[in-house]
């Protein structure tokens, strides 16, 4: 059973385009059951800068770790909270 699909309408401009996917279901223009999955490979995740306010002995141990590992210790922080949340 071939469901018959609407035909995308040109954008002239992204906002326009977002605009008509927030009001309209994609399943009516796309065929979902073929679409591949993609790699982008350059993307980097959205960071965000916070503010932490460790004790000096916390982070004196945290940048020692670092500095055996050879890596910086934000890097090595931010390993830590991955591994955690991941076995969370």
């Amino acid at each position: 059973m071939n469901k018959q699909l609407k035909t995308i309408p040109h954008f002239s401009n992204e906002e326009e385009e977002r605009v008509f996917w927030e009001s309209h279901d994609s399943t009516e223009y796309l065929d979902w059951s073929h679409a591949q999955s993609v790699v982008l490979p350059n993307l980097k995740p959205t960071t965000k800068t916070i503010s932490l306010r460790l004790p000096q002995h916390l982070l004196d141990s945290i940048k020692a770790a670092a500095n055996s590992r050879d890596v910086p210790y934000q890097s090595l922080i931010k390993v830590w909270l991955q591994e955690k949340v991941q076995n969370h």
